[in-house]
Order: structure tokens, then C-alpha cells, then sequence
């Protein structure tokens, strides 16, 4: 690209405010998104009746990796883009990705259907993160290289500085209550449904073992006396 070619984008960009559009475009477009493949991939998994494979120990899986997201992103919504910031960041984008390898193990050894619509699913909830994170590297470019230089100079670079402007009670009413209807509520009604599941298994399982017993005690026993009937 020559530097003509490279001065008319920077024009257009600086005419278009690329900044306040990606600004806008993360905070109204791709972080409600995000919910959407979400919601999708609960579906999923009750379709597929996690509650009788997997069970409780992939849902806390799930209860992790949002952990591992929603922190990130709460810390984003409320503190300034610095290396501090940005550690957080790709730290629980990685672990994230690693948590997602383990899901998905977990899944096919449970011998849960993982079917071809719930991987594409996937393929979004993985992409997702680190997508925003390139576009908020892009728009914070002098904290990344601030990053790679160990924060040397800036005083505030390791530790989390509040937000300025802070972002609108609005915003932050409405992200929250998307959260509760689109994470809390389902993933807590899965976490729910596999626990119930695993105690009706439980209680089977020792009513089983229960009557096993008493009928063996009671069939060795009826041996028994007809063993001592028999020797008399």
C-alpha cells in the first residue's frame, strides 16, 4: 500500500471517527451479540439432555468459561484500557480457549451428542473474544505497546483505573439484565436440572443396592435353613 493510498484512509477514517465506531460498534453490536450463540448452545445441551451424560460436572465447565469471559468483560465496562487491563484480558481469553478444549472433551467422553449445529455454535462463542480484543488492541494501540514494553514509564500501568467518562447507568442496566435473562437464568437452570438428575440417580442407586441386599441376605438365608433342615 503506498503512502497516498494509506493518507486518503486515514482522511476517511478521521472524517468517519473510526474510533468512536468501533467504540460503538463493540459496546452495541458485538458484546449483545455474544449472547445470542450463548442462549443457542443451552438449547443444545438440553436438546441433547445433558443431565443424563455429562451432568453437573460439564455445566460447572460452563459456569467456568463464563466466569473467564464475564470477567474480562465487567472489568473492561468499568476500568481504562491499560496493560493491567489488557493482561486480564488475553490471561482469561487463553484460559478461556483451554477451558473450551476441556468442554468439549468432556462432552464426547460422556458420550453427550455434540452435534454439528452446537460445534458451529462453538466456533462463534471461541471467535467472539478474541475478535473484540483485536478491535480494542487496534483502538488502543500506545497501552499495547505499552504492554510489550512492561508498562516502563506510566505509573498507572499496572493497576486498574476507573473508567472516564464511565459508560451510562443505561448501558450498564441493560447489559446486566441481558445478562441475567441470557446467561444466569439458563446456565443456572442447567446447573440445576443436572444436580436433580444426579440426586434421582443417587437415590435409585441406593435403592437398588438396598433391595440387592435384602433380597440376597434373604435368599442366603433361606438356604441356610434348608441346609440345617437337611443335615437333621
Amino acid at each position: 500500500m503506498s503512502r497516498d493510498q494509506a493518507a486518503r484512509i486515514s482522511a476517511y477514517g478521521n472524517a468517519v471517527d473510526v474510533r468512536e465506531a468501533t467504540t460503538r460498534y463493540l459496546l452495541y453490536g458485538l458484546l449483545p451479540s455474544w449472547f445470542v450463540p450463548g442462549l443457542a448452545d443451552w438449547v443444545m445441551h438440553r436438546r441433547t439432555r445433558i443431565e443424563d451424560t455429562a451432568g453437573t460436572k460439564e455445566s460447572l465447565i460452563h459456569s467456568l468459561m463464563m466466569a473467564e469471559v464475564g470477567i474480562p468483560i465487567a472489568a473492561t465496562l468499568r476500568y481504562e484500557v491499560n496493560p493491567a487491563l489488557l493482561a486480564v484480558q488475553l490471561g482469561g481469553a487463553a484460559v478461556h480457549e483451554a477451558t473450551a478444549l476441556w468442554d468439549v472433551r468432556t462432552a464426547v467422553r460422556s458420550e453427550r451428542e455434540v452435534r454439528p449445529v452446537e460445534q458451529h455454535i462453538h466456533s462463534f462463542l471461541e471467535s467472539l473474544p478474541f475478535g473484540a480484543l483485536a478491535a480494542l488492541m487496534c483502538l488502543h494501540a500506545d497501552q499495547v505497546r505499552s504492554l510489550l514494553r512492561g508498562g516502563r514509564g506510566d505509573p498507572d500501568a499496572w493497576r486498574l483505573v476507573p473508567r472516564r467518562p464511565q459508560l451510562s447507568r443505561g448501558y450498564i442496566a441493560g447489559i446486566s439484565a441481558a445478562i441475567g435473562a441470557c446467561v444466569l437464568l439458563p446456565y443456572g437452570e442447567e446447573l440445576l436440572r443436572c444436580r436433580r438428575a444426579a440426586r434421582r440417580s443417587k437415590k435409585r442407586a441406593t435403592s437398588d443396592e438396598a433391595h440387592w441386599r435384602a433380597t440376597g441376605q434373604g435368599r442366603r438365608g433361606t438356604a441356610l435353613r434348608r441346609a440345617i433342615g437337611k443335615g437333621r
